[in-house]
């Protein structure tokens, strides 16, 4: 990587680091330390943007970007006026596979603040969130077959434009660009005249080559898509353009980044050797991994494949066997013990009920009990739920189920990306994160278990460090 842009000296530069995530807006604000990039300042704000769909239903997830934007206003006003200053760089990460609309000489309206400038949307549609469900399976066996690696689904951008083409047309016709959430912030603040979109964004939006780094434009031109909509597509860890005005007393003239993918960013946070893996357990659960260099991903799309390559930096890929089962599985087994206590005229706190179960499970080393825990499905195998063999009556106890149940877990992650393939990637050790991971002794007991690998534990990743790491990185 090229050494940093930020200069030293008495009052060093800093590289501001934003994450438009699904809940909430953060910002960090990094320096150069002894040891390295230093986390000067954060701030953190919820977005309470979820709205309803009127076209979609209940099965639309959309969001309100006024009030997106009002809490990425919120965290900067909160940041410290003699550090933005400082800002020599800003780098964008955000929710991938989302869309929003807008028009390009409306998108938003700049207005004087108390520490500068900043930008308000005007005409912009809702951000169709990657948790949108209109796209059902039949609607998406409808559309074209993409040439591309990753497989088409529903939240997907590409895949709302034809949903709104076929079922609501003239909505189309009042917008003429759109992107992710955080490339239209980029956009609206280098005032781009086409929206830039890195290749990280591109490859979740469907419908893009990766090898070619291009659109499917012919593909899209003959079902009727309007490929005016379609961003321009560019290198992650580029250089968009610059701030149009002093945004929040941060200089005009400020480089911005190509808007990242988050999750990409959260991998940057921690990854730093191509020996490590990166284990997240969360609400879900992703097992990680570097591709070696010069690796190129298939040319068709493999549905039954666990595992999904998706587009990192300097043209390498991330092979990730990304789980919809993690810490909602064990969300959900609480649940289900709350309401049976509560059917037995009990009442029980879930905080108390989860307290107890982990507890117990830490009595017992291990169980003979086999649960196979995919109640939620999985992307390759949706079909496939969940079962429990092996009973017996020895480990009918609580903590027999709830060690039987963290194993599972864990174990089929693991089966997504084995420990062999992991070995032959030259993976040395794992780092792990992640709320469930953090909270759950039995869950790392059952990772030490399962991977002979060292296993590293340290704070929550983290997509605002990210992005600001990839703008001190590079030039």
């Amino acid at each position: 990587m090229a050494g940093s842009e930020v200069a030293g000296g008495p009052a060093p530069a800093c590289v501001l680091g934003i994450d438009l995530g699904t809940t909430s807006v953060k910002a960090a604000l990094l320096v150069r330390g002894k040891q390295g990039q230093v986390v000067a300042e954060s701030c953190s704000r919820e977005t309470q943007a979820h709205t309803s769909s009127l076209e979609a239903g209940p099965q639309g997830m959309e969001q309100n970007v006024q009030k997106i934007i009002k809490a990425l206003n919120e965290c900067l006003a909160a940041l410290p006026q003699q550090q933005l200053q400082r800002v020599s760089h800003i780098g964008i990460s955000g929710q991938m596979h989302g869309i929003v609309f807008w028009k390009k000489d409306k998108g938003c309206k700049w207005t004087e603040c108390d520490t500068g400038s900043t930008f308000e949307p005007e005409e912009v549609s809702h951000l169709i969130t990657w948790q949108d469900g209109r796209c059902s399976p039949t609607f998406l066996s409808s559309l074209p077959l993409p040439q591309s690696h990753i497989s088409l689904a529903t939240g997907f951008g590409c895949a709302t434009v034809y949903w709104y083409l076929k079922k609501s047309p003239d909505f189309l016709k009042s917008y003429d660009a759109a992107g992710t959430i955080h490339d239209y912030v980029v956009a609206m603040l280098c005032d781009l005249k086409k929206p830039l979109m890195s290749v990280q964004n591109a490859a979740s939006w469907g419908y893009f080559n990766c090898r070619s780094k291009s659109w499917n434009t012919d593909i899209l031109k003959k079902s009727g898509f309007p490929v005016h909509l379609l961003p321009e597509v560019g290198d992650p860890g580029s250089i968009a353009g610059k701030t149009i005005c002093a945004w929040h007393g941060i200089p005009k003239g400020t480089k911005v980044g190509i808007a990242l993918g988050d999750f990409q960013c959260s991998v940057y946070f921690c990854l730093t050797e191509r020996t490590d893996a990166v284990l997240n357990i969360s609400t879900s659960a992703q097992l990680t991994v570097s591709m070696p260099p010069g690796f190129q991903p298939p040319e068709t799309l493999d549905p039954s494949s666990a595992v999904t390559y998706f587009p990192y930096f300097d043209g390498d890929y991330l092979a990730v066997a990304a789980s919809l089962n993690g810490g909602n599985v064990l969300a959900t087994f609480v649940d289900m013990v709350a309401r049976w206590t509560e059917e037995l005229g009990l009442q029980v706190e879930k905080s108390a009920i989860y307290t107890k179960i982990i507890e117990a499970a830490l009595a017992h080393n291990n169980s003979k009990l086999s649960i196979h825990p995919t109640i939620f499905g999985e992307r390759h195998v949706p079909g496939q739920l969940a079962s429990v063999t092996n009973i017996a009556v020895s480990d009918l106890t609580l903590g027999h189920v709830t060690r039987a149940l963290c194993h599972g877990i864990v174990e089929n992650l693991c089966s997504m990306l084995p420990v062999q393939h992991l070995m032959e990637m030259g993976v040395r050790r794992i780092l792990g994160s992640g709320s469930a991971l953090a909270r759950n002794e039995v869950l790392r007991q059952e990772v030490a278990r399962i991977f002979p690998f060292p296993v590293v534990y340290g704070k929550d990743v983290d997509a605002a460090v990210g992005a600001a790491m990839v703008m001190f990185h590079r030039k």
